[in-house]
């Protein structure tokens, strides 16, 4: 493992049970390094997390997210992470109410309450309609599939054969979403998150282009309720998929110094 360690004080965070490890590092002392985050994110030997979070300054917006998958590597958007990275910063005192900040794809506006963190969703791009899978960028590559018994379905294996697919190999890789319709505003998301190369409880990025797919595909209209193994979201959006907004819970679940 790399030689630098931090010394400085860690938070645990999660969003409907989809968990990340926050650093303040607004001072710039965080030592980058993908086998020293890899080792922080491990559930065996290290804290234990979905991802880390560097919170960061930046002169343009209130601060700055920086997203790295449990694998070590800087990630593209994560929207729990987002929620989750929008809550630390209330509770840091950095703003009161909303607040505006920048990611890996681009400027996010963002609300909280008590309750909830309503997150801004970037522009949805990439979106590719077929008979078996709907595809699109929430900030993030998903695949959608529509499947029954969901709570029954085999989504490591399956989203795994996706995932290392050669097709979406050679594409860069995508996160895979399984998808069951439940009622005619309810769906039930599981997801398989690249990065995380497993099942995560949730994925904001993935429920959101599951949303938008089943507004698509089956006429689901806005908000769209989303039940995963974590807990519940909505997401609301207009019908030109401007206006996404990412809506549930978002909380700390303890701290400590490294």
């Amino acid at each position: 493992m790399n030689n630098q360690k931090y010394t400085g004080n860690f938070y645990k965070y999660q969003g409907t049970g989809n968990d990340f490890v926050m650093i303040d590092n607004r001072d710039g002392q965080f030592p980058v390094s993908q086998t020293y985050i890899e080792h922080l994110c491990h559930r065996r030997f290290g804290i234990g997390a979905d991802g880390l979070i560097l919170l960061q300054n930046d002169p343009d917006y209130d601060f700055r997210m920086v997203y790295f998958n449990a694998d070590g590597r800087e990630g593209s958007m994560c929207g729990n992470g987002g929620r989750c990275t929008v809550r630390f910063a209330e509770d840091l005192g950095i703003f009161n109410g909303s607040t505006t900040f920048i990611a890996v794809d681009g400027e996010h506006e963002a609300s909280a309450s008590t309750e909830v963190i309503s997150l801004k969703m970037g522009e949805v791009h990439s979106l590719e309609q077929n008979t078996d899978y709907d595809f699109m960028n929430t900030g993030s590559p998903h695949y959608v599939q529509y499947v029954s018994d969901i709570k029954n379905f085999d989504v490591f294996n399956e989203g795994k054969k996706v995932r290392y697919s050669d097709e979406w190999v050679k594409r860069g890789g995508t996160n895979v979403n399984f998808v069951e319709v439940l009622d005619n505003e309810t769906i039930y998301v599981r997801t398989y998150e690249r990065g995380v190369e497993d099942e995560t409880y949730s994925c904001g990025t993935g429920v959101t282009a599951s949303a938008l797919s089943a507004y698509l595909k089956h006429g689901l209209q806005s908000p769209v309720k989303i039940i995963t193994n974590g807990g519940n979201l909505q997401v609301s959006f207009d019908k030109d998929f401007q206006n996404v907004y990412l809506i549930g819970p978002a909380v700390k679940v303890f701290d400590g110094k490294l």
